[in-house]
C-alpha cells in the first residue's frame, strides 16, 4: 500500500506566532519534523502542507517537498483532505508541524496498523500514562478503549473516573493515519456537539460513526509545540538527546 506522510504547518499561531519556522538547535522546527518522518520506513513520500509562501521556501531550501494549500482549512485534517485530492495513496499519516520529537518508529507502526487493519478508516496511537499529574491535565487527551482497541471516547477530563481502582488510564498521541476513503468523506460529517464542547476533532469521527482503531506506543520525551516553554523544554530534550547542531550561514 502507498503511504504519504502529509505535515499541516500553519504560519498564523496566536500562542507563538510563526511557529514552524521556530530555530530548534539550529535548524527551523518544520525541518525536524520533516527529517524525523522521512526516516520511517513504511513511507512513499513526505510533503508539507502550508498556507505560507515563507514556509514553502524554507522547505524547498532545506531539500523537502512542500505543498500550498487553501489558508481557510479549519483543521490540519481539512489540509490533508485537500493533499489527498491532489496526491495520491492508500493512506495518509498526519504528523503535526509542531511535533518535532517524533519518532520514525511511530510512523511505521501506524502504517503498519491500517495494513493489518483493513475494516478502519482511521487509526492512531496512545500509551499508558506515566504521569499521573496528566489525568487533570487538560492539555493531556485521555481515552478509553473497547476491547478490540478502538477508541470509545476522548476527553480532555481524568476518563475513567476513578471511583474503585482497576481501569488503565491512557494518553492519546496526536499522530492519525487516515484512509484515502476517509478523506474523501470528511467534508460531509455532520457537526459534533462533542467535538465543539471539547475541542478534539477526533470526537466527530466518533460521533458520525466511523471508529477509530488505536495501537500502542512508548510515551514521548517531551511536549509537541504549543507554547515558548513547549519550545525550551524541545530544545532541552534534543540537547540531551545530542541532535547534531546545524548552524545558520
Amino acid at each position: 500500500m502507498r503511504a504519504l506522510c502529509v505535515i499541516p504547518a500553519r504560519y498564523g499561531s496566536t500562542r507563538l506566532p510563526a511557529k514552524p519556522l521556530a530555530d530548534i538547535l539550529g535548524k527551523p522546527m518544520i525541518q525536524h519534523v520533516y527529517e524525523r518522518a522521512a526516516r520511517a520506513t513504511r513511507l512513499h513520500g513526505v510533503v508539507v502542507a502550508t498556507d505560507d509562501q515563507r514556509i514553502m521556501d524554507v522547505v524547498a531550501a532545506f531539500g523537502g517537498q512542500a505543498i500550498m494549500t487553501s489558508p481557510d482549512h479549519a483543521s490540519g485534517t481539512e489540509r490533508i483532505a485537500e493533499v489527498a485530492g491532489r496526491m495520491e495513496a492508500d493512506i495518509y499519516v498526519n504528523v503535526q508541524g509542531d511535533e518535532p520529537l517524533v519518532r520514525p518508529a511511530d510512523v511505521d507502526l501506524l502504517v503498519e496498523l491500517m495494513e493489518s487493519r483493513p475494516d478502519r478508516l482511521v487509526g492512531s496511537l496512545c500509551h499508558p500514562m506515566d504521569d499521573m499529574a496528566d489525568l487533570d491535565n487538560p492539555n493531556a487527551v485521555k481515552l478509553v478503549l473497547t476491547h478490540s482497541n478502538d477508541a470509545m471516547y476522548f476527553s480532555r477530563a481524568g476518563i475513567p473516573y476513578l471511583r474503585s481502582p482497576g481501569a488503565p488510564h491512557f494518553k492519546h498521541m496526536g499522530l492519525y493515519a487516515y484512509r484515502r476513503e476517509f478523506l474523501s468523506r470528511y467534508q460531509t460529517l455532520p457537526a459534533s456537539p462533542l467535538a465543539q464542547s471539547e475541542q478534539l476533532e477526533q470526537l466527530r469521527f466518533l460521533q458520525a460513526g466511523i471508529p477509530i482503531v488505536m495501537d500502542f506506543t512508548d510515551p514521548m520525551p517531551g511536549p509537541a509545540v504549543d507554547t515558548a516553554e513547549d519550545l525550551d523544554r524541545v530544545r532541552e530534550v534534543m540537547a540531551r538527546e545530542g541532535t547534531t547542531i546545524h548552524k545558520k550561514s
